[in-house]
């Protein structure tokens, strides 16, 4: 059976990733073992000119796993080919209580939306776009809004909302 999944989503500039920190901070307090998914840019790079993973790439690695008795990495070239499934980056997660998504908005899984001043849009991505289950915001709460509303920097009801909605037991 593989772990629960809740995402994060949310406008360009709306603080998506200092929200997931937060949130990964708050649960493994908790004690509950967190893998995470965050979907990037087109083009991101995790090596660097130089680094012999790098060299090894450039050459024509088409997958490289780095290894040492602290972590593992693996880095695979796709090419030309499709960017890889949502349900196949799951598979990668590795054991874990719960995996955490930042992006992936189109996909459907429990996520929470943030509604932030300064991100580069005010639209709901709940109207459009499957899965959202509650919204974090820094704005005062719209009494129209269906979906439960957290402050956006009021973390541990957040999660407390995110286990009891996956049904998370205590580790």
């Amino acid at each position: 059976m593989s772990p629960p999944v809740f995402g994060v989503v949310g406008w360009k500039n709306s603080g998506k990733t200092t929200l997931m920190s937060h949130l990964i901070h708050e649960f493994a307090q908790r004690g509950y073992v967190v893998s995470v998914i965050k979907h990037a840019h087109l083009k991101f790079d995790i090596d660097h000119p130089g680094r012999d993973s790098f060299k090894m790439r450039e050459a024509g690695a088409h997958q490289i796993v780095l290894s040492s008795p602290r972590r593992f990495a693996l880095m695979r070239e796709l090419g030309d080919a499709p960017e890889m499934t949502f349900e196949s980056l799951l598979t990668f997660a590795g054991p874990c209580d719960v995996i955490l998504v930042e992006g992936y908005k189109r996909e459907d899984y429990p996520k929470i939306e943030i509604r932030r001043e300064g991100a580069t849009s005010r639209e709901p991505i709940s109207t459009e776009f499957p899965g959202v289950v509650a919204i974090a915001s820094d704005r005062p709460q719209d009494e129209r809004e269906p979906l439960p509303t957290f402050p956006i920097d009021d973390i541990e009801p957040i999660v407390s909302f995110m286990i009891e909605l996956l049904g998370l037991r205590r580790p």
